[in-house]
């Protein structure tokens, strides 16, 4: 399916392009690259519209103090990372009126301000890029639906480690959610309402 409309208050959030992750190997289907310039293009087209732009970073203690609890199958989420993985991208960065997101979970909502600063905003649609999607992506999108906003995802802008997980978000979960659709047909939707 297709997008269909764009609220008049719509806000473009990218999840987590920032040094650390988008320099992954092996991500899938869009190439890091690919993500980056669609999540420029977007960013370009909603600031030139006077729209929202957020960029949320993922961020983490040396000491692994403010990882989430709980035991998991898949190890430990504390680690050591190196200096600067979590900056944002320059291709992003360097926009004084973009709004910056700094989260310490899967999800941009829990433990930030990000619903604050949307709804200070008078944001009721929110357009999601980004690494990973089946990760930061969906969790966030997750809770944006629970939070009652409208839900676009840039389907090409956006990447994941595991092609079956990325198809498992954009074909069973995303629909549930939202509506999808490339760049392309988002900005130029953008447009459009904004006549």
């Amino acid at each position: 399916m297709a997008v269909t409309t764009l609220d008049p208050r719509t806000a473009l959030v990218v999840i987590d392009l920032q040094r650390g992750i988008v320099g992954a190997p092996n991500l899938t289907p869009n190439s890091p690259a690919d993500v980056v310039a669609r999540s420029v293009e977007l960013a370009d087209a909603f600031r030139e519209q006077g729209l929202p732009v957020v960029l949320v970073r993922v961020t983490a203690a040396a000491d692994g103090s403010d990882a989430a609890p709980g035991r998991v199958d898949g190890g430990s989420s504390s680690r050591s990372w190196p200096e600067g993985w979590d900056v944002v991208v320059d291709e992003l960065s360097g926009h004084p009126g973009d709004i910056v997101v700094t989260k310490r979970n899967w999800g941009a909502f829990y433990g930030t301000d990000l619903d604050l600063q949307l709804r200070r905003r008078g944001v009721t649609q929110i357009v999601l890029t980004g690494i990973a999607t089946s990760i930061g992506v969906e969790s966030t999108a997750r809770a944006a639906h629970e939070h009652g906003y409208h839900v676009t995802l840039a389907t090409d802008a956006m990447a994941d480690m595991n092609a079956d997980s990325h198809r498992n978000s954009v074909e069973r979960i995303f629909p549930r959610l939202g509506e999808t659709g490339t760049t392309a047909e988002i900005v130029e939707l953008l447009a459009k309402t904004r006549l």
